[in-house]
């Protein structure tokens, strides 16, 4: 990781200041680095060992960096990661711009690596990424949305790069179709239970935690799947007070509504959808050589279950 942060850093070099300074703004807020930690580990697993691990791992935090800037802007965010986002210091059209460069930044980087499959496995995850964001944007406000809705969205906008950070050691390794799409299937699993937890946060969190505003999934008028339980569950005025608020935006009555998430089981019933997708994520692993890489990738998984940021 440490040969991964050097590399990051020379490759946001650039001619032009405010680029320079935007990309350094996010990159030093820190985040978890879960994504290029996986290709990494996974990497480790299947004994790929070639420097290229390294330079992908910087292009897939490249493209969630740049993910990170265009959903702050489109969700009007004021905080990540306990600071101002970069549209609220830099402004939309900057965020937006710059964004754009870690993306071009991205492929470059990929392209030096020579493996076609993986520079189209890498376009087809921003793709499905893009229309993630797309599809949310198209729910929002709308509290009908159910389960699988929710699924559909988490799955391309979140689950589709931790998948591709773990497909892409089996790509470079020539791995027999199996192993690749148990890879694959891990890093799918893994991501979602990592977004099914991080919209429990949003009820059940602490914003000196978390770094963000609690509630601001419903201020974006987001249907998640605490709310979407809690709807199914509630009484008719309890499903009422939802429906309004995700339609309306609304928070002021957040201390209620995250009541009723707990009042209706909807808190334990998303952990447990949330467990179930680590449990999914540790049979795949089934099919790896044991190795401190595997354990570490199973830990992880566990670990995801308890994470509080």
């Amino acid at each position: 990781m440490d040969l991964v942060d050097e590399l990051t850093k020379n490759r946001l070099d650039t001619s032009v200041p405010l680029v320079g300074q935007i990309c350094q703004y996010i990159i030093s807020a820190g985040g978890k680095r879960l994504r290029p930690a996986l290709l990494l580990l996974m990497s480790g697993a299947l004994g790929y060992k070639h420097e290229h691990r390294i330079q992908l791992a910087a292009v897939v935090e490249f493209i969630h960096t740049a993910t990170l800037l265009h959903d702050d802007v489109v969700d009007e965010s004021t905080l990540r990661r306990g600071r101002a986002t970069a549209n609220a210091s830099f402004g939309n059209p900057a965020s937006v711009l710059v964004g754009d460069f870690l993306y071009s930044r991205a492929f470059q980087m990929m392209v030096e690596c020579k493996e076609m499959r993986v520079l189209a496995l890498l376009a087809e995850a921003t793709n499905v990424i893009a229309e993630g964001e797309v599809l949310q944007l198209m729910n929002m406000h709308d509290p009908s949305i159910d389960e699988a809705g929710y699924l559909r969205v988490i799955r391309s906008k979140t689950a589709k790069l931790f998948e591709a950070s773990c497909r892409i050691p089996a790509v470079m390794t020539a791995a027999s179709a199996e192993l690749e799409q148990a890879c694959a299937d891990y890093g799918q699993a893994l991501g979602t239970a990592f977004q099914v937890i991080d919209d429990v946060l949003d009820y059940d969190g602490d914003t000196s935690e978390l770094g963000k505003n609690l509630g601001d999934d419903l201020r974006e008028g987001k249907t998640t799947l605490p709310l979407i339980i809690a709807m199914q569950r509630g009484n008719a005025s309890q499903k009422k007070l939802i429906q309004d608020a995700i339609t309306l935006g609304k928070v002021e009555q957040l201390s209620d509504i995250v009541s009723i998430v707990h009042e209706t089981g909807a808190m334990i019933a998303t952990r447990d959808a949330a467990m179930g997708e680590a449990r999914r994520a540790l049979v795949a692993l089934e099919r790896l050589n044991s190795s401190v890489y595997k354990t570490a990738l199973a830990e992880l998984a566990e670990g995801l279950l308890s994470r509080k940021t």
